[in-house]
């Protein structure tokens, strides 16, 4: 074969690369047509059955000279990368995604107290509201250390019916009048749709628990009242399910949602949970929303506290939560994971010290 023959070849199938690529294009064009119509029929994206009659049709229609096999794994290929563009242009138009809203959401509480944006928010207090001495304690511990904001649990979902459970709506009382006592803010788990109205006098931010991540109704509930949400990641949630959980609320118009990693349930026994710090970066790029990180459920360590603060503030934490005791030894919940007041001093202090708590 001449050069010349070669050369005429070689043009030739870069014209049909030229014209497979204008079909492959119109095809994802019709892709994602397909998608926008599936999503509003809240039908699912991947239709096997359907898939199954395409290479079926393809294959009946092949006159060679690649095998079946080999046409099935090509169009097979093709159909993987067209769902792939469905699921891209979804996530792109969620209300939660960086795309609807390019700047950094930052959320006011009372006092002007900001969450996201320049500044860094420390979140403490005790693991559950146990007494009005206990709470009254850790509330004069907080102001006088600069802590805005006080989180409690009144409502305690555990893993056995025969734990502590929390205190309920007394709880919340209590919580409430010791954080008015020395100007703080309060954060508190909500676990039922009908304790949502009546908690709103006690709270100032809902937390949805990571027992709860997916709860829909719960969800539902919490994104149509005026009052801002901590959502925490679910044990064993991909960073997608956290996404649309958070898009739950949103959708029904509660636009003052944040987000906190608290770690996930992997095979590691060393600490309580695994600390995803990768997440913290891949919120940050993908939502406006801010995110915190909860150091003290993630590890389950005091001992690591500090160093795992001082990462998450690093990959873009906009937040930190921790969890303080006056006597963390009678805890009636997660007592060995505790800070007691002088240990959260010095963990706040090597925090602030560090330089990356803004």
């Amino acid at each position: 074969m001449s050069n010349v023959e070669l050369e005429g070849l070689r043009a030739r199938l870069d014209e049909i690369n030229g014209q497979l690529l204008t079909l492959i294009s119109e095809r994802a064009e019709i892709v994602q047509e397909i998608g926008v119509v599936k999503e509003k029929q809240g039908v699912p994206k991947f239709d096997p059955e359907r898939e199954k009659q395409m290479l079926e049709k393809l294959v009946a229609g092949n006159k060679g000279p690649f095998t079946n096999g080999t046409i099935r794994t090509l169009f097979k290929q093709i159909f993987s990368a067209s769902l792939d563009l469905q699921s891209t242009e979804h996530k792109k138009s969620l209300l939660v995604a960086r795309k609807s809203h390019e700047e950094d959401t930052v959320i006011v509480l009372p006092g002007d107290v900001t969450v996201g944006g320049s500044s860094s928010l420390m979140v403490a207090g005790p693991c559950s509201v146990e007494s009005e001495l206990q709470t009254r304690t850790v509330a004069a511990a907080l102001q006088r250390a600069g802590v805005k904001v006080m989180r409690g649990g009144a409502f305690k979902p555990r893993t056995s019916p025969y734990d502590f459970q929390g205190l309920g709506m007394d709880g919340l009382r209590i919580l409430r009048e010791a954080a008015s006592e020395y100007g703080l803010l309060t954060i508190s788990e909500i676990v039922d749709p009908r304790h949502i109205d009546e908690a709103l006098d006690y709270v100032d931010v809902i937390q949805v628990g990571a027992r709860n991540m997916h709860n829909f109704e719960l969800l539902k509930a919490v994104g149509e009242v005026n009052k801002p949400v901590l959502l925490k990641r679910g044990l064993s949630a991909t960073l997608d399910e956290f996404v649309h959980a958070a898009e739950y609320i949103m959708s029904r118009g509660n636009t003052q949602v944040m987000l906190i990693e608290r770690g996930i349930r992997t095979y590691e026994k060393s600490t309580r949970n695994t600390l995803d710090i990768s997440a913290v970066p891949i919120l940050k790029q993908e939502c406006h929303l801010p995110v915190l990180v909860d150091v003290t459920h993630s590890t389950g360590r005091k001992d690591i506290l500090i160093p795992c603060a001082k990462a998450a503030l690093a990959a873009g934490a906009d937040g930190i939560m921790v969890e303080v005791h006056p006597d963390p030894a009678t805890a009636l919940s997660d007592a060995a994971q505790q800070l007691n007041i002088d240990e959260f001093n010095t963990f706040f202090n090597e925090v602030k010290a560090s330089g990356l708590y803004r």
